[in-house]
Order: structure tokens, then sequence, then C-alpha cells
């Protein structure tokens, strides 16, 4: 997303072992074939290194058995998800933009974080669950000796979900979260 960092797509693809490769589709992605495509990834760039997202779509779906090619969404779409993740360094991102602002909000303020994965509404359902009850002490001692200090409450245990009607008006909802954390 950032031109101006040196880091791109065709260097991790170009370069990542097969290990390093396979973990980030499947840690990233949730790509259950990570492993195949990952394989196929390093077969392909031995030949020839990777120049277009078309050849590095083609090399991912001779990697995928033929009832995966036939899903609803793209083939390729958990793989180029899983790399721009990587690259962009996003997960890590959403963390430390949540630990930088929660504890800078005035008395009342609301956070609402919309998501549209799983691994980025885990992060911020923990880091909200975290400034809610920020504590370390051991469960069994009576009182809490460590003194941190709640930061506010998290508005909705659960996320808010798009409903039929606003997926069927957009399709890209269908995925959304929003999760709300009021600061004390």
């Amino acid at each position: 997303m950032n031109k101006d960092y040196a880091f791109i797509a065709a260097e991790l693809v170009n370069t990542y072992s097969e290990q390093e490769l396979a973990r980030i589709f499947f840690e990233y992605g949730e790509e259950k074939w990570s492993r195949q495509i990952a394989r196929k990834i390093v077969a392909k760039r031995n030949e020839k290194p990777f120049e277009t997202t078309f050849e590095l779509v083609n090399t991912i779906k001779s990697a995928m058995p033929p009832k995966a090619l036939n899903e609803a969404q793209h083939p390729a779409k958990r793989v180029f998800q899983a790399i721009r993740i990587a690259v962009n360094g996003e997960l890590s991102q959403i963390s430390d933009v949540l630990a930088d602002i929660i504890p800078h909000m005035n008395h009342g303020g609301r956070i609402c974080v919309i998501t549209f994965h799983s691994l980025e509404d885990r992060i911020v359902k923990t880091a909200f669950v975290t400034a809610e009850n920020p504590c370390t002490c051991p469960p069994d001692f009576p009182v809490c000796v460590c003194g941190k200090k709640s930061m506010g409450k998290v508005i909705t245990k659960k996320p808010i979900i798009p409903s039929e009607e606003e997926i069927n008006a957009n399709p890209r909802a269908r995925s959304a979260k929003l999760r709300v954390f009021e600061v004390k």
C-alpha cells in the first residue's frame, strides 16, 4: 500500500522459503492448500522468477484440486490476501494503532473498528477486552496488586454484522464485523 516501502510482493513470492510461504498463506490467508501452493510456487520460480500476477494466479490454480477451483470466491483470493497482509504488516499495525489510540481518547469517547478478516477481528477483540480488563494478577489473588486499571468497556460483546438486506445491496459487506469500545 505504501509505494515508498522497499519490500514488495514480488520479493516475497520470489525469495521466501517454501515453509515460510506456506506459513504465510495458512496463517494470514487461512488457505487450506497452503503447502501445495507454496511447493508449486517454489518449483515454478526455480524455472523463472514470477513477473506478473497472472503467472502467480495460474500457478496457484495448478496447485489446487478441481473442487477448490469451483468455490464461490476466486481461487487465488486467500493467497493474495495473505501476501498483502505480510507485505504491509497489517496485523501488527492494527495492534499498534489500538494500543496507541485508546489511552489518548477522551472520557466517553468511542472507538469503532470494522474488520473484514477473522485475524483482524481477533486482534481488535483481544485489544478491547485487554483494555477493559488489563489486570495481570493470578485469578486466585483476593485483590489486584498489578495496579493496572480498566480504560473503559467493550460495548459490543459480540460483533455487529451486516443484515441480509445489506449484504444483498453490498456483497463486499458479507465479512464485515463492527466492534465498539467506550473509554472511561
